[in-house]
């Protein structure tokens, strides 16, 4: 049954008062109070409907329905920002990107990292590990193309800065904008022809990140793309010392 625009208030005003309130009694423990509660079970009824579904494009169409049943709790806990763990709300944040809800699963990001909460177990990565890798395949696969892509590719690099995170999830970030500001994915190469028409900033920002892209993976799968960029710059800086 859907909620009433009064009910969706009082739950995102319950949430942000019981992280407040958690906060308040141990600003390292977890969230307690009826609403996370709630939120707790229902989570764990869905993720057991889950386990019945098999493909994985059927799994995250399930969790494209189900997240709207999350929002004004998610919505009360970011407007706290208590910082207190959470598995709701770090699970969430998983959902958010596999369905692509980009600038949403980035303020998500955004609150975990900034007090450092931790994924539950079976994730088996830590926030940026799982930020670098989820944003970089969604680029590198086409599912974010163009300059959406790299905004939001952007908005990774910056949150993640200085933190500690897998060098070959590191190396897919920049792999991921230098195929962006390319206009490539693993279904798009570019020809030759393409290649000469490739605007001179565009690239600069690819080979600046494909060759930190293999810096820290030598086996990024960037190195063809290096030449190419490398002969295409010459051809546009003709008069440029070697």
């Amino acid at each position: 049954m859907a909620k009433t625009p009064a009910q969706r208030h009082m739950a995102r005003v319950l949430a942000q008062q019981e992280a407040q309130r958690a906060a308040a009694a141990d600003p390292f423990g977890g969230t307690g109070g009826g609403q996370h509660q709630l939120m707790l079970a229902q989570l764990h009824a869905h993720m057991r409907q889950f386990k019945d579904i098999q493909s994985t494009e059927k799994k995250i169409e399930a969790k494209r329905k189900l997240l709207p049943e999350y929002l004004e709790y998610l919505e009360g806990v970011l407007a706290a920002n208590a910082g207190v763990q959470d598995p709701v709300i770090t699970t969430l944040l998983v959902w958010l990107l596999d369905v692509g809800d980009y600038p949403l699963a980035l303020d998500v990001a955004a609150y975990c990292l900034r007090h450092q909460l931790q994924l539950p177990d079976r994730f088996n990565r830590n926030v940026p590990t799982l930020l670098l890798d989820e944003v970089s395949d969604a680029a590198l696969k086409g599912q974010l193309q163009g300059t959406d892509a790299l905004a939001v590719l952007a908005q990774v690099d910056q949150l993640t800065h200085g933190l500690d995170a897998h060098d070959q999830a590191r190396a897919k970030l920049h792999k991921a904008i230098g195929w962006a500001a390319m206009g490539k994915t693993h279904t798009q190469d570019l020809n030759a022809d393409e290649i000469k028409q490739l605007q001179l900033d565009k690239a600069h920002i690819a080979l600046q990140h494909l060759q930190r892209a293999t810096a820290l993976n030598d086996k990024a799968g960037v190195k063809k793309d290096v030449e190419r960029l490398e002969r295409r710059l010459k051809e546009l800086q003709p008069n440029a010392p070697n």
